[in-house]
């Protein structure tokens, strides 16, 4: 009986340590699985920032889309530009992402400086325009035609829009992240294409709302500061829009020239990135204040002219080579000017 008693005390004793071990293994997965959802939550924050200025841009030039478009199906074409972006970023664009990391690293710089060039031509195209506007093709835009036609054709052009800014913001992205792992990239990646997605449109829906909010309010307000409100926000979302765009394209510009010149640092050519790391230094200790933020707006600013004078360069080879040689190889079969940039 002594025995069996001792042999139970046994077994007691060894399921507590068992018990034990679990508990601790238990909180080992907890803090295992906290600091890795902190590193993800953390890598997929950095890796959105360094995308802020396609975002931006994104955000700014979305709203077009739906400008003389019945006001009932602003929120249905932003749902499907919407859609098509989820689907873009997280069945396309993230497993190509992925592959070319781990089997085609070598590939990414260059496609990142392909993007940055993108950037750099998209900004100094609408400063060229901003300062030689062309008023025939707001005539041509403004043609009378079917509206369903109309809506099908400022959804593919968006869509199409979409994707070039979905594949930079997934490769600046991509550069972005600091994890050797496949699964943990790919949640990064991921939670970045559901974030951005997800506050862009957002903010679209919510811009382009805006003004009917705004007129609605100046109609129905009881109180005479909210018919004014409505009124004044009626008139401020014009200045807005400009605002924004004035914004995208600065960040466009910067991060475009900040891309070209860290790329250009990766595969060799160091002299840009270190004189504009050198006058950065200079004028932080200048001023002797705020040092970070300063040294931060000079890298900024010198960024931003690269990226202009690279678009400027990249200007007449894009009209004169590669839209003449995209228009062979892919016939426009529509009449119909579809919205652009």
């Amino acid at each position: 009986m002594s025995g069996l008693l001792a042999l139970l005390d046994d077994v007691a004793a060894i399921a507590k340590l068992a018990a034990t071990q679990v508990d601790d293994l238990a909180a080992q997965a907890t803090k295992v699985g906290a600091k890795v959802g902190a590193t993800v939550l953390d890598d997929a924050a950095k890796a959105g920032s360094k995308a802020a200025g396609v975002v931006i841009d994104d955000a700014a030039v979305t709203p077009k889309y739906v400008t003389g478009l019945p006001a009932a199906r602003e929120l249905p074409i932003i749902w499907k530009i919407a859609r098509a972006s989820f689907f873009n970023k997280l069945v396309i664009l993230l497993p190509v992402a992925l592959l070319l990391d781990n089997f085609l690293p070598w590939l990414v710089t260059p496609l990142l400086m392909l993007g940055g060039s993108y950037l750099c031509f998209e900004g100094a195209e609408k400063i060229w325009h901003w300062l030689h506007p062309h008023p025939e093709s707001h005539a041509q835009a403004a043609e009378v035609i079917d509206a369903a036609h109309l809506e099908e054709q400022r959804v593919k052009g968006a869509i199409k829009t979409d994707f070039i800014l979905s594949a930079e913001i997934m490769t600046i992205s991509l550069a972005a992240v600091e994890s050797d792992s496949w699964v943990t990239a790919g949640l990064i990646l991921a939670m970045v294409a559901i974030g951005i997605t997800a506050l862009v449109y957002g903010a679209v829906a919510i811009l382009v709302k805006m003004d009917d909010v705004g007129l609605r309010l100046s109609q129905i307000g009881r109180l005479a500061f909210t018919r004014s409100f409505g009124r004044g926000l009626v008139k401020f979302m014009p200045t807005l829009m400009r605002l924004i765009s004035i914004v995208g394209t600065a960040a466009m510009l910067w991060v475009g020239g900040n891309i070209m010149v860290h790329g250009a640092d990766t595969l060799g050519w160091h002299w840009p990135y270190a004189t504009i790391h050198h006058w950065a230094e200079l004028a932080a200790h200048a001023v002797g204040r705020a040092e970070g933020a300063v040294a931060w707006s000079v890298t900024a600013a010198v960024d931003g002219v690269i990226g202009l004078c690279w678009g400027l360069i990249l200007m007449p080879v894009v009209s004169k080579l590669i839209v003449p040689l995209a228009s062979g190889l892919f016939p426009e079969k529509n009449t119909v000017p579809a919205a652009g940039h």
